[in-house]
């Protein structure tokens, strides 16, 4: 038997990077970075939310939650053998599988695990939304260990989220029209691959992802390895399966560089397994981009339109997930292309209320309205998308119509996806503003900036009203939109190349 049990915590991790999984069990933990404060952050109002919801239960439960190992566990034994109708903070194991549901609850037929969550309990539009992938296979451990314990009331589980929702996971049930594989084969799939790693029967390997990567305690020794080995993952949208694709053609980021295109295509299509051929053309030159080292220069693939206006408008927002709460609108405005006529504009939410979120919201409405004959910038969708979730939970601010007038492509650019993705090419291992805007020399006023960051200063300045804290949250957001500007201003510099390097 393996020494060591697979928990929920990992199949959550591995979902996001098995090399976590690796590291956290036999890596040496003296290399770990700092903990993140973000994260810390995380843990602190799952903790307390879970604790809420708990002091608030009008139905009657059974509370473990002072008992610790062995005798939590025996103790959830014996609740489950007296037909307890709902257990708080348990713990159940069975061969190499050990789990601790939040909830454990008696649905006649036997017993349903649940967790409580402090975000919400599926992902996409609430219209749509799905099962979360790292929920899911939490769950699915809770349930294979009812399974074999033979108490379980059947293959689902549920979260209870921030929202207040009860949100069932349905393991029987696909996971998306493309995706036919169910919620329990994935669940299989990763626990499978878990006890191959802790087995040692599966050897892992760092990737770079810059969102992922930047909040994990391993960041700095893993990036670190992976500029050592010139990884393939350092390249920009060449992630884990890709750079597994394309492993057993090339080593390295020159390696693949230095290759022949002509070796890999057959016709229109690649001999590479889940790569196509725009795809692969892509990658190559931005391998060559990438090793050119000190020579190396940004360049755009094809024309594009970024005509001269009077008034510019750049825009970014800040948002806590926590508590589902937009708690800034920042604007830097610029007149003729003159940095010295920038000025920037800021509406702050400054109570986790709807009544100052709805606030803030208006008045950045009415300044974009204002600023109708303006052209707007921001980086990402997520502005567009908390717009449109903004209207909807503040119908009477403006109109589903005035939101989509206001992100018109004759008005509104998102320079990530409609001009970065689409038509540059940068010798950077990814395409965050955070890098770009460095790239091209600008600094942000703050040593550690980052979104994370500055949901983390949020929950201080509402718990402490400290000021300086708030100035903190201002700064950082007009640096954004000042390294919007920044960015704009270096595509409209970089020259043409349409073949590559």
């Amino acid at each position: 038997m393996q020494p060591y049990s697979i928990t929920a915590s990992m199949l959550y991790n591995l979902v996001s990077c098995e090399h976590r999984l690796y590291l956290d069990t036999f890596g040496d933990a003296s290399q770990r970075d700092e903990p993140n404060a973000f994260i810390q952050l995380l843990w602190e109002k799952g903790t307390l939310f879970e604790q809420e919801v708990i002091q608030k239960l009008e139905t009657p439960f059974l509370d473990l939650s002072r008992y610790r190992g062995d005798e939590k566990e025996r103790r959830t034994r014996e609740a489950i053998e007296q037909r307890v109708s709902l257990i708080y903070s348990g713990r159940l194991s069975v061969n190499d599988l050990l789990g601790e549901p939040d909830l454990l609850r008696n649905d006649g037929e036997g017993y349903v695990a649940g967790d409580i969550k402090s975000g919400s309990g599926e992902e996409g539009d609430e219209d749509q939304g799905k099962p979360k992938k790292t929920y899911a296979v939490q769950l699915g451990l809770y349930t294979d260990i009812l399974e074999r314990l033979n108490c379980s009331a059947g293959r689902w589980a549920f979260i209870w989220d921030i929202h207040g929702k009860e949100i069932r996971y349905e393991f029987s049930q696909p996971q998306g029209r493309r995706t036919p594989e169910t919620w329990w084969e994935l669940y299989n799939t990763v626990r499978q691959r878990a006890q191959d790693i802790l087995e040692q029967r599966h050897e892992t390997q760092a990737a770079y992802s810059s969102g992922i990567c930047k909040l994990c305690h391993w960041y700095r020794p893993c990036l670190l390895n992976l500029q050592k080995q010139h990884d393939l993952t350092l390249l920009p949208e060449l992630g884990r399966s890709k750079r597994d694709a394309l492993r057993t053609h090339f080593s390295t980021i020159q390696n693949f560089a230095a290759s022949d295109l002509k070796s890999l295509i057959n016709g229109k299509k690649t001999i590479i397994s889940g790569i196509g051929l725009g795809t692969i053309q892509k990658l190559h030159a931005r391998a060559q981009l990438v090793s050119a080292g000190a020579h190396a220069r940004p360049y755009l693939r094809e024309a594009i339109d970024l005509p001269a206006h009077d008034s510019e408008v750049f825009f970014d927002i800040e948002v806590d997930p926590l508590r589902d709460h937009t708690y800034l609108h920042g604007f830097i405005e610029r007149h003729h292309q003159d940095h010295s006529t920038e000025q920037y504009v800021a509406f702050f939410a400054e109570n986790p209320t709807p009544d100052a979120e709805q606030t803030a919201f208006a008045q950045a409405i009415e300044y974009l309205q204002q600023h109708a004959h303006s052209m707007v910038y921001y980086y990402s969708k997520y502005e567009r998308t908390m717009y449109r979730k903004l209207q909807t939970k503040y119908p009477d601010v403006c109109s589903a119509d005035d939101i989509e007038t206001l992100f018109l492509r004759e008005r509104a650019i998102d320079l990530y996806f409609d001009v970065v993705l689409k038509a540059t090419e940068w010798p950077t291992r990814d395409y965050s503003i955070k890098t770009l805007a460095k790239y091209l020399g600008f600094l942000w006023r703050d040593t550690h900036p980052s979104g994370a960051a500055s949901i983390e200063w949020f929950h201080r300045w509402v718990e402490s009203g400290d000021q300086i804290i708030r100035q903190r949250i201002l700064d950082y957001n007009e640096d954004d939109c000042i390294a919007t500007r920044v960015l704009l201003d270096g595509i409209r510099k970089l020259p043409i190349k349409t073949s590559n390097p």
